[in-house]
């Protein structure tokens, strides 16, 4: 038997192309044939579910803009985007620190207040 003859270099060239035109075309569009919308999802919840989700979505949009909020004055910095994240983060740690300080201050003057006022009083011991 002779040997079978070669294919030319332009078939194996036209080959290759055409599998990957299919492959880098074909793939994405499965995926996004395939891939269900927003909409698809949220009528396959739970009647519970969707109503629980339309409670919240207000609730998550704003967080979301707050979070663009911030991540807008972050990067009006010239320093990197997590050193200022990592800054801001700090200064609120400060004064939320600074703020329970004052409260634990403020209880203790407080007491001290009562004590004062119960010494003085006759029989007004606790």
């Amino acid at each position: 038997m002779p040997p079978k003859p070669s294919p030319s270099r332009w078939a194996i060239w036209a080959k290759m192309l055409i599998g990957g035109g299919i492959i880098c075309v074909g793939g994405p569009a499965l995926v996004y044939w395939v891939t269900p919308t927003e909409e698809e999802l949220f009528l396959k919840y739970n009647p519970e579910l969707q109503k629980r989700s339309l409670e919240n979505r207000i609730g998550r949009q704003q967080d979301f803009d707050d979070f663009v909020t911030r991540l807008k004055q972050h990067s009006k910095s010239n320093k990197p985007i997590w050193e200022a994240v990592a800054e801001a983060e700090q200064k609120a740690r400060d004064g939320k620190i600074a703020e329970q300080a004052k409260l634990i201050e403020e209880t203790r003057a407080r007491k001290d207040e009562i004590r004062k006022h119960q010494s003085l009083v006759p029989g007004g011991s606790l």
